[in-house]
Order: C-alpha cells, then sequence, then structure tokens
C-alpha cells in the first residue's frame, strides 16, 4: 500500500467511501464551483428578477422555473464547497514506478487475450467513458499495490476473472 495514504476507507460526510482526487479532478470541481458561483448563479438570479418584474408570481413559469434552477444551482454550490473541503489531493511519486496506486494509468490483459487500459481515480471523478475507474471499484480495489506481470484475480458482480498487469504509468510532474 502507498504509505502516503491512510489505510482503509473512510466515510465523507458526502457519502463517498473516499476523499482521495487526482490533481486534474481537484481542478475540475473547482472549476466547476467557480463556474456556478461567478457565471450561472448570477445569470439565473438576474432571469428570476426579470420574470418576477413581470407581475403575477403564482402563475408566472419562466419565475417558478428561475426560483427552482436556482435552487439546484445553491444546492450544487453547497456540495461542492463541502466536498472540495474535505478532499485530499494526491499527487504521484516517482516511488510509485511498477506498483499499481492511485492515480495510476494501468494496462491489463483479460484471460480471453483482451488489452483495456483506465486510470484508478477518486469516486468524484471517474467516468468510463474516458477510462476512469473509482478506487472504490472492485477491479481497482483488486489491483493496488500490485506490480507489472502480477496475475490478479478480480471479484465482479459478474463473477470472477483473472487479469494480467501489463503496464503501469503516472502523470508525473514536469521537474
Amino acid at each position: 500500500m502507498n504509505p502516503r495514504l491512510p489505510q482503509g476507507p473512510t466515510k465523507s460526510a458526502s457519502g463517498s467511501t473516499t476523499c482521495y482526487i487526482t490533481p486534474r479532478g481537484h481542478r475540475m470541481l473547482t472549476d466547476e464551483l467557480e463556474r456556478l458561483w461567478k457565471v450561472e448563479r448570477p445569470k439565473v438570479t438576474q432571469e428570476v428578477a426579470d420574470a418576477a418584474a413581470q407581475g403575477d408570481r403564482s402563475e408566472n413559469a419562466e419565475y417558478l422555473y428561475g426560483k427552482k434552477k436556482l435552487r439546484e444551482i445553491d444546492r450544487r454550490i453547497r456540495f461542492l464547497s463541502k466536498r472540495i473541503d474535505e478532499l485530499q489531493v494526491v499527487r504521484p511519486s516517482p516511488q510509485q514506478r511498477g506498483r499499481v496506486f492511485f492515480g495510476a494509468h494501468v494496462t491489463i490483459e483479460s484471460e480471453e487475450g483482451e488489452e483495456s487500459r483506465f486510470q484508478i481515480v477518486g469516486p468524484d471523478e471517474y467516468d468510463t467513458a474516458l477510462s476512469r475507474i473509482s478506487v472504490d471499484s472492485p477491479m481497482a480495489r483488486a489491483l493496488i499495490g500490485k506490480r507489472e506481470g502480477d496475475e490478479v484475480r478480480v471479484e465482479r458482480p459478474r463473477g470472477a476473472t483473472m487479469v494480467t498487469i501489463v503496464e503501469i504509468d503516472y502523470d508525473l510532474p514536469e521537474r
């Protein structure tokens, strides 16, 4: 296991078991928070004010929709503010080379000979379409701490399978 990370899962106030995030994921969440706070919220607030100026608010669809949208934005701002505070940004180090830890890009080969590549990320940034899997997933849990060439048994919801780790690399900062 990575000595820089606490051992065992921790449950955050937002319900996620893992509070780790990559630098890219942290930037993504802080950018979303800033956009909501500085762009979206002021725009919707103005739309609500304009709709309110039209008169009877009880039957004004634009006003009612705007208020609903504003509540959704405020809810997301509260969530992001709280979540960003509890996240721990994990930066890969050169000492991790050759072993699978948080943030690793891993290429595996299935029993059928099919290769796939993905990055192990925090639950706030996983996206299977972009080949990013959560560190809490069965695949990631099985691979953590393993080395290139290791055969690993992965317990999946649809049954166990064996995979071989073909390659491991990290997004290491330039010196």
